[in-house]
């Protein structure tokens, strides 16, 4: 079945994002982190707040309802995205898709060299997502895959 990309914006988030984010986060990893035997309720939600940039993060718009966030977080050498995060129900839709692919295209805007890197957890289904988008493996440990796109030029 084909996903059918539905309309979607980005909105700034706020300060007072982070507690409807930290819940969406652990909503979304507890089945990989149960997988893995590393669900903590408090810790998954704790590790969100710690790590917070309102001014990084944009909010997923459809249909006037917050249904995700994403983070580009310039660093050193890289560019990374993080806090990736969509509503469940909105899984396999096409929007996690078409949100990745422009906030890439909109990231390059800026004609950097900079590879984009991301982690994932093992197994976790979204490692297809980001394969489709070309990124790669570039290493591994028993819980998280690190993974690096070079820009296209």
């Amino acid at each position: 079945m084909d996903a059918v990309v539905v309309s979607w914006s980005y909105r700034p988030s706020a300060p007072s994002d982070a507690s409807w984010i930290a819940e969406l986060r652990a909503v979304v990893m507890r089945p990989d982190l149960e997988r893995l035997g590393r669900f903590d309720p408090v810790r998954v939600r704790q590790r969100f707040l710690d790590a917070f940039e309102p001014q990084l993060t944009r909010v997923i718009v459809v249909e006037g309802v917050d249904i995700g966030t994403i983070a580009v977080r310039p660093a050193a050498g890289a560019v990374w995205i993080e806090h990736f995060y969509q509503a469940p129900e909105w899984h396999g839709r096409g929007v996690g898709g078409a949100v990745l692919g422009a906030t890439l295209a909109e990231a390059r805007d800026d004609a950097s060299p900079a590879p984009y890197r991301l982690n994932v957890l093992q197994g976790s289904g979204a490692r297809r997502l980001y394969e489709r988008h070309g990124f790669v493996v570039e290493s591994e440990d028993e819980v998280d895959v690190f993974m690096k796109r070079v820009p296209v030029s």
